[in-house]
């Protein structure tokens, strides 16, 4: 057990089905909060918690953050010669609700998901765990098909300099080639962080993903773009009526989950809540991070009960 900036930090590991998970509780010092915990779950699929550490950290004052690293990804368990198969939104829903027993909040936590994070959010939701007091969707969509159709308009508005490569190398399978991954990350400059310089913490996490890209390319493909694994033909969108808890979707201007992506959701959602940063684009968090930490701790505090008290995680190591 640690301290971070006055927090109190636990770590520690969760045996699930045979596999290991990691995770990370950050809470407020001293004593509970009286706040149900929060639970951030990471994107990719196949990144790690590290750029998603900021919002924990920001928000621990006052309120308990549980962080984790997925099954196959940084400090959990890696299955790098599982078939593609294996990788699958099921799986990561069973680890998530193995993670919340393990911890003894089960009975009372809110979620926060961005990207595929937030989808894998949705997941549990549309099954009623009676525990999920509200969820918060960063950044993430209900449809594949509809990701791809406006990341596919994205590239065609790009300059030509970064379309051309982009298209060219998607058509030929080259996408390892120097020139294609520049202008892959000329997109991330304009549609995935627009934070200058890229924060520290998200170059680790894209450091990770490039050494690791095992369950990336098993669920998404070899790009943002092509989207040919296990998730190409995921759609929630007719299970979204059975989401019973508030939502709240943020999301950025300049997103490659664009706000047609987004809007899928609040349509699905009943009575979701949809905030749209103006000054971002997939990261929110990152780039403009006193407003979206300020527009979710309201969002939460709303669902707070009068004399909550919170489930304090167990730490179990």
């Amino acid at each position: 057990m640690t301290a971070l900036d006055g927090a109190t930090v636990t770590e520690g590991t969760v045996d699930w089905q045979g596999r290991k998970t990691w995770y990370r509780v950050v809470g407020p010092p001293g004593r509970s909060s009286g706040r149900a915990p929060l639970v951030i779950c990471h994107g990719g699929p196949g990144l790690i918690h590290d750029y998603l550490a900021p919002v924990a950290e920001s928000m621990s004052a006052n309120r308990t953050c549980v962080l984790y690293d997925q099954i196959g990804n940084g400090r959990s368990e890696h299955h790098g010669d599982a078939p593609a198969g294996f990788w699958t939104p099921e799986l990561f829903v069973e680890e998530l609700q193995a993670l919340l027993g393990h911890l003894g909040i089960a009975d009372g936590y809110h979620l926060l998901g961005h990207s595929w994070g937030g989808m894998l959010a949705l997941e549990l939701a549309v099954r009623r765990p009676p525990g999920l007091r509200s969820v918060v969707v960063a950044d993430g969509f209900a449809s594949s098909r509809t990701y791809r159709e406006e990341v596919g308009r994205l590239v065609s508005e790009l300059p030509q300099g970064i379309r051309e490569p982009i298209e060219r190398h998607e058509a030929a399978g080259t996408t390892n080639s120097p020139e294609y991954q520049a202008a892959v990350r000329a997109f991330y400059g304009r549609h995935v962080c627009r934070a200058r310089p890229v924060p520290a913490e998200l170059l680790r996490t894209l450091q990770y993903l490039d050494a690791n890209p095992a369950v990336y390319e098993a669920m998404m493909g070899p790009s943002e773009f092509s989207m040919t694994g296990t998730l190409r033909g995921w759609d929630i969108r007719d299970r979204l009526d059975r989401v019973e808890v508030p939502v709240l979707l943020v999301s950025g201007r300049h997103d490659e989950v664009t706000p047609r992506a987004v809007e899928e959701i609040q349509r699905g959602v009943l009575g979701a809540e949809w905030v749209l940063f103006e000054e971002s684009s997939h990261m929110p968090h990152l780039e403009e991070p006193v407003a979206f930490r300020e527009v979710v701790e309201t969002f939460l505090a709303r669902q707070s009960s009068p004399g909550e008290t919170a489930v304090t995680p167990a730490g179990r190591g």
